[in-house]
């Protein structure tokens, strides 16, 4: 307390002085009409471009929950549009409840969003981290995509993130099918580029051509049916002669994958439970 008295009497001169110059600056301002408005205005335009940058800065925080609903939304949408495109070219006898059960599959999956905070692109073992784990129900063996398409399967987990075998891996393997033909095969990365990849094992018997859509054929229960897989560019003949094997430009661009949903199949382990019955029941037969 003494030291403080002692700086307040050797400084009184200088606390004197702030409290005139505040008590002066007051007096001009609020009894000078020009005084007043000069300031008036500045107070305004420096108050507007605060207001300015916060707005900003909450528009940019803003956006990773933007992109996270986008990217629901687009897989949502596109998975309606698959189920109804098919649904017409079917034109079955009764198409309301045909319908219906081809858009109650949606409710089968759950989607949890997550952020890529890791990718690799180089390397014929790529692989891509999300944020999100075991603590958000994140499990291996899950599908992960994006608003543009397939992205890979869950590979690894932790608490708090998740490794991903993405398609540009050359160990990848996604069963998928030409769609509106039904003719399926398997996707496989050959390590080169990252634009493209191969579908194998189409009979020779498939009637397609170039221009049409690759998708999940909804065979395993990693991915529902009908999420985009790319466009068929160039077809080939297998090395035994015996199948096709078409060259696709993938529809997900993964150069610039950023959000992500994994999907969690919630039927799964009914599935998985009936495949070990019969699995058993067939050991004890034999």
């Amino acid at each position: 307390m003494k030291n403080l008295l002692e700086f307040l009497r050797k400084h009184f001169h200088w606390f004197l002085f702030a409290v005139l110059e505040v008590i002066s600056i007051v007096l001009l301002f609020q009894y000078n009409s020009y005084q007043n408005s000069v300031w008036f205005s500045s107070a305004n335009a420096v108050a507007g471009r605060v207001y300015e940058w916060s707005s900003a800065v909450g528009q940019f925080f803003s956006l990773t929950r933007v992109n996270e609903d986008l990217t629901l939304r687009n897989f949502y949408l596109e998975r309606q549009v698959t189920q109804l495109r098919r649904l017409y070219s079917e034109a079955t006898s009764e198409p309301s409840i045909k319908e219906q059960q081809e858009l109650d599959m949606l409710s089968q999956y759950k989607l949890i969003p997550a952020k890529v905070v890791a990718n690799e692109l180089h390397r014929r073992d790529n692989l891509l981290t999300i944020d999100k784990g075991d603590a958000d129900g994140i499990r291996v063996g899950m599908g992960v995509a994006c608003g543009q398409g397939v992205v890979g399967v869950v590979y690894l987990t932790s608490a708090h993130h998740a490794v991903v075998i993405p398609v540009l891996n050359t160990s990848s393997r996604i069963s998928c099918a030409i769609r509106g033909k039904g003719y399926f095969g398997v996707l496989r990365w050959d390590g080169r580029d990252a634009g493209v990849a191969y579908v194998e094992d189409i009979p020779r018997h498939a009637r397609f051509k170039r221009g049409e859509w690759v998708e999940t054929n909804g065979y395993s229960s990693i991915f529902p049916a009908g999420v985009l897989v790319g466009q068929i560019k160039q077809v080939f003949n297998s090395r035994d002669g015996m199948s096709y094997r078409l060259q696709v430009r993938l529809s997900t661009d993964f150069g610039k994958l950023r959000d992500v949903v994994v999907i969690n199949d919630k039927s799964i382990g009914e599935r998985v439970r009936l495949l070990q019955a019969a699995r058993d029941s067939m050991k004890v037969e034999n």
